[in-house]
């Protein structure tokens, strides 16, 4: 039996939250403490503890790495109990280590994965240039065409202006050129100190009023991403786009070909693919952890590349009962 028959009736994002949620849990009691490496750290220490009761054997494709010079959930770190499918894991415990060491929006806990050999790796690639929109402008846009060209095709496909387009855009240096662009083009623009998923799943998601988010962002977000995305309809064009020396030389040493463009299909192969998030701070796509005396409530989502389901999940986590359970501070 292939992996992906073995997981046609088994819907891993769904047992992948109660991972996400440890994470994003652990994370909480670091919000706006200006800590962010600790928050990270304690994050990574409860999701690798989660990741022992799912009955996977995950390898972590995309993890802390080489970058974080990370002692758990590294890259090429063995996960999941150790039998069941063979599993490619991408996961960014705290997806906006800023947004939760200051408190702003959108730090998240996430993880995609598919089975063996399905998900791109980006080796020691850190950033890439990136266009994601929602399934009805999908097949027009173009990664290489001028901004105003793009957004002009993307106001079509949505039946209203350019002047009501909402583009989701990194609040970095390196963009000063791209908002003038999307001001010339005479669109609105909406500047997030971080959360580049968050921002992609907002501007894919049909309920959120961003319709497009353009910019450099993280190589291994944009796999995550795809993830996500993968059998929604939406599209994510992506390129490398070193912003070191060095990283470009890791790159071509790695092998991997910085001028190619990627879609969604090109960095997540398999049709069984998962994602799952839980929100760390209060966000527009996923509300932050709560507390409500003995109980801590997360907000998360899991989507499904074969079926395109998106499921959005509440729970309210007994803090008193999880301490007698686990090592890991809720």
């Amino acid at each position: 039996m292939s992996v992906e028959q073995h997981l046609t009736d088994r819907n891993l994002a769904l047992e992948l939250v109660r991972v996400t949620e440890a994470g994003a849990l652990a994370a909480a009691r670091l919000v706006g403490r200006g800590e962010k490496e600790e928050a990270d750290g304690a994050a990574v220490s409860a999701m690798r503890i989660a990741f022992q009761s799912v009955h996977i054997r995950g390898t972590v494709i995309i993890g802390e790495g080489e970058k974080d010079h990370a002692p758990m959930l590294y890259n090429g770190e063995a996960v999941g109990f150790g039998d069941g499918p063979e599993i490619d894991i991408a996961v960014d415990p705290v997806e906006g280590t800023n947004a939760v060491a200051y408190g702003r929006p959108n730090g998240l806990a996430v993880i995609g994965c598919t089975p063996k050999g399905g998900m791109f790796n980006p080796g020691r690639s850190y950033y890439c240039k990136k266009l994601v929109v929602g399934k009805e402008a999908a097949n027009v846009i173009d990664l290489d065409a001028p901004v105003a060209d793009n957004l002009k095709k993307i106001a079509f496909a949505l039946g209203k202006p350019v002047s009501e387009l909402n583009i989701f855009v990194l609040d970095k240096p390196r963009h000063v050129g791209l908002i003038n662009d999307i001001r010339i083009a005479g669109a609105r623009i909406h500047l997030y100190t971080d959360g580049d998923v968050a921002g992609a799943l907002m501007a894919a998601d049909p309920r959120h009023q961003m319709d497009v988010l353009m910019g450099i962002g993280g190589t291994p977000e944009a796999v995550i991403t795809a993830c996500a995305l993968k059998g929604t309809g939406a599209q994510m064009l992506t390129r490398l786009n070193p912003l070191s020396d060095e990283e470009r030389k890791n790159i071509e040493a790695d092998g991997i070909s910085i001028d190619t463009i990627r879609s969604i299909d090109d960095l997540i192969t398999s049709n069984e693919s998962y994602f799952a998030a839980t929100g760390i701070t209060e966000g527009e796509l996923l509300d932050g952890v709560a507390y409500r005396g003995e109980y801590a409530i997360t907000s998360s989502m899991a989507t499904r590349g074969r079926t395109g389901t998106t499921r959005y999940i509440q729970a309210w986590h007994n803090r008193k009962k999880l301490a007698t359970m686990s090592s890991v501070r809720y």
